[in-house]
Order: structure tokens, then C-alpha cells, then sequence
């Protein structure tokens, strides 16, 4: 079964009128490529049981290996049971929320629509006894860690509401959370640091735990690399060139485009390295449309936008969708278009720091391009002077059911060339 992931948030909703129904269960969405994710945005929904929703209301997000979604609310009602607390993991046909609603009829016609293992719930039903204490899925979460039946816990807050010192001080317990107001850092008040050796366990999550899963299949391909060294001089003087004509202060000007313009023009000579491998038909598939992927590392995890039809774009519309999947993914916020139908994939490790990677597939697509950094080193020319040079290694990985080290090796040198030499990526870009 796949999972969903549902988080708090703190937005206010107008009032609503007492409820006189329950509508059937908000249930899970099937979807056979969600996962949950702990970084996902909060829950939509208020928080509280017995909080108003409009109909349409997004409730929830949910996020997979691929991308992140929005459930809205069929009905206008009241929160009369949250099912789940933040952090958990749904089950697809698990019940993510139950409402109370205003109108019978509404509920009882669309509760016809829902699956047939899924029973409406009775008619007026009374909320407090659907809702118990007030408390948020969090406080809920640590009662039930703390082994502490949360109806017997005398809430501080508001309208009786259990808050989590509340929870804390019925099991004995004193806080650790404290403000993260600078008067209060330990470091700055020189108080003693205590020390805490003790094993953590972290769960593995939406696009963190699709990469296990990826990761785990790419490892029982053959694979063989083939590694080149490129002069990036034309490179850095074309960047210099457009950073300093940019007219528009939107666009930020990088190597990236233009490396990624060049592979196409490569790829249009070599279409092996844009295909993939079916291995159920052991039939190789050559890519019509050049969608190429760039890897990039969020606070969410790794994830791989393409961009698409690149044999079509210009340099600046590369540049410009680059920016647009950097902000999306930075936010999470990539839809299941920009993730999937990739062809093949560059790593842009350099960015970080390294010379050169070894990576691995990323299925079912057949070559990913390692780049490392670009660094000015010293050539020596034909007659023994030494000159400087901005060089960068580039490492690809080969799926090799498909290519052969010749192949790669060719294509790779097709490359080279149009990266050292840009007259002649403009020469034959369309």
C-alpha cells in the first residue's frame, strides 16, 4: 500500500454554523506513486476538531517520490474527527479526516459515490463525542507516545483546550523544548553543554525513500563510466559575456544552460544515449524529445526536474526554466510533470564541491553525467610554455545493456567539442 503524510498549520477560517450530519470519511486518494514525506507543507485543515471548513477548502497536501498534491474538502462543514496526526503515514483508503456537515441530503448523495466497503456515518451525530479533548494531532501524538489517555488530561489552554505542557506535566515530565530566543542559547549564557549520545532512529520519507528504492535497482544494472576532461575557457568567457549584457534582472545567468544545450546537439548525433531499456520486451526505446534532468538537493531530499524539448529551446528559455524548477523545487512544489519523462540526467556535484562522482543510474533512463567543478589549472602548450586553464571532469555511467564504451566514448567527445568550441553549437542550433 502506498502512504500519505498529513502536517498542522496555524490558518484561520470565518465562522460556521453548528453541523447537523456527519459526511462519509475523507479518505485517502489512490495514487500508485505516493509516499509520504516529513517536510511536506503543514495541514491545511485547521488543526482543532470542531474548526470550520468550506467546501473546496485544500484539507491537506500529500507528497511522493515524484511530486506533491492538494485534497480539498467535498462539504462545508466542521472538523469533527482528524484521524491522523502529523507525521504519520496513511494507508491508501484510510480515513483522513471525518466532517460534520450541514445538509443531510448532501451527505447522503455523496456518500453513494464513495467505495463500497465504506459505510456513511449515522446521521446527527453528537460532536464532543467524536472529538474528545481539544488538542492538536501533535499533543495527541505525544500523549499516546507518553502511553497517557489523553481524556484525563485538565487542558490550560483556551476552552479547555490540552496543551502539550499540560500533556508534560500529567506524566511527570518537564520540558526540554525551549525558545530558540538568543538570551536562551546555551552557548551565548556559557552554561554547560549536556551531552547526548543516544542512537537516533529517522524514517525515511517521500523522495528519500524513493531514492533507497531507485537506488537499490540502478545498483543491479551493469553499469561502466567514462571519464573526460573539458576546457571550460569558451565556457566561462560565454558566461561573462551574457551575465554582463543581461537586461533583465529576473535572469540569472549560469554554466548550466548552455551545458545542457550542448548535450542535446550531442544527443542528436548519438540517440542511443536519450533512450532506454525495456526489459520485460528487451527492446531499446530512443527518445524522440530531449527532456533532460538536473539533480538538485532540498531541505526535502533529492529530486530530479527535466526540462523538456531542449532540442527546441533557446538558451535563455533553458535558463529561465531552470530558475523555475529551482524555485519549485526549493519550495516543494514540483508537479508530476516536471519530475517524470526524463531522458537523461546531469549531476552538477561541482556546485558543491569535488572534482569528479561516480554515479548511478537513474532508471530507466541509460547515461547521468557527473559534473565536477570548473578550476583554473596550469596546460602546458605544444612548445613547453604553461598557460592557465579552466577545466571541469565530467564522469558518465552507462547502462551497459544498451551503450558500449566506444559509443559513450564518441558522444562524449561530441560534447567536448561543442562546449570548447560554441561557434559551433551556434552554428548548428536551431
Amino acid at each position: 500500500m502506498i502512504a500519505r503524510r498529513i502536517w498542522r498549520s496555524h490558518r484561520f477560517l470565518r465562522p460556521f454554523s453548528s453541523s447537523s450530519v456527519c459526511a462519509p470519511p475523507l479518505l485517502a486518494p489512490y495514487h500508485s506513486q505516493w509516499f509520504a514525506s516529513p517536510k511536506s507543507r503543514p495541514f491545511l485543515v485547521p488543526s482543532l476538531s470542531g474548526d470550520p471548513v468550506e467546501e473546496f477548502q485544500p484539507l491537506c497536501e500529500v507528497q511522493s517520490d515524484k511530486a506533491t498534491i492538494e485534497i480539498t474538502s467535498r462539504f462545508k462543514g466542521k472538523v469533527a474527527l482528524i484521524s491522523h496526526a502529523p507525521g504519520d503515514i496513511i494507508k491508501v483508503g484510510e480515513t483522513l479526516v471525518k466532517l460534520a456537515v450541514e445538509d443531510a441530503n448532501d451527505a447522503l448523495q455523496v456518500s453513494s459515490d464513495t467505495p463500497e466497503n465504506v459505510e456513511p456515518i449515522c446521521s446527527k451525530p453528537k460532536l464532543d463525542s467524536l472529538v474528545g479533548a481539544l488538542s492538536t494531532p501533535a499533543v495527541r501524538t505525544l500523549a499516546k507516545d507518553l502511553g497517557i489517555d489523553i481524556n484525563l488530561v485538565i487542558g490550560s489552554g483556551k476552552d479547555g483546550r490540552v496543551l502539550k505542557e499540560d500533556v508534560l506535566q500529567f506524566s511527570g515530565q518537564k520540558q526540554n523544548v525551549t525558545d530558540s530566543a538568543p538570551s536562551d542559547n546555551p552557548f551565548i549564557r556559557g552554561d554547560s553543554v549536556s551531552t547526548n549520545y543516544e542512537d537516533q532512529i529517522v524514517p525515511l520519507r517521500g523522495f528519500n525513500r524513493a531514492m533507497v528504492k531507485t537506488m537499490t535497482m540502478a545498483t543491479k544494472v551493469p553499469h561502466f563510466h567514462f571519464v573526460e576532461e573539458i576546457n571550460c575557457d569558451a565556457l566561462v568567457k560565454l558566461k561573462h559575456f551574457f551575465k554582463d549584457h543581461n537586461t533583465d534582472s529576473t535572469v540569472k545567468h549560469t554554466f548550466l544552460p548552455t551545458l545542457i544545450k550542448s548535450l542535446s546537439m550531442a544527443l542528436t548525433k548519438y540517440p542511443y544515449v536519450n533512450g532506454c531499456f525495456n526489459e520485460e520486451s528487451l527492446e531499446i526505446i530512443l527518445k524522440g524529445s530531449h527532456n533532460i534532468g538536473v539533480a538538485m538537493a532540498t531541505e526535502h531530499g533529492l529530486v530530479v526536474p527535466n526540462i523538456k524539448n531542449v532540442q527546441s529551446l533557446s538558451l535563455l528559455e533553458i535558463t529561465r526554466e531552470m530558475s523555475r524548477l529551482q524555485h519549485l523545487a526549493t519550495n516543494n512544489k514540483l508537479s508530476p510533470e516536471d519530475v517524470t519523462g526524463g531522458t537523461i540526467t546531469l549531476s552538477n556535484i561541482g556546485a558543491i564541491g569535488g572534482k569528479f562522482g561516480s554515479p548511478l543510474l537513474n532508471l530507466p533512463e541509460v547515461a547521468i553525467i557527473a559534473l565536477g567543478r570548473i578550476e583554473k589549472v596550469p596546460k602546458f602548450k605544444e612548445d613547453g610554455s604553461v598557460y592557465p586553464a579552466s577545466t571541469m571532469m565530467v564522469n558518465i555511467a552507462a547502462d551497459h545493456r544498451v551503450l558500449d564504451g566506444a559509443t559513450v566514448a564518441r558522444f562524449c567527445c561530441q560534447w567536448k567539442e561543442y562546449i570548447e568550441k560554441p561557434e559551433l553549437l551556434m552554428l548548428q542550433m536551431r
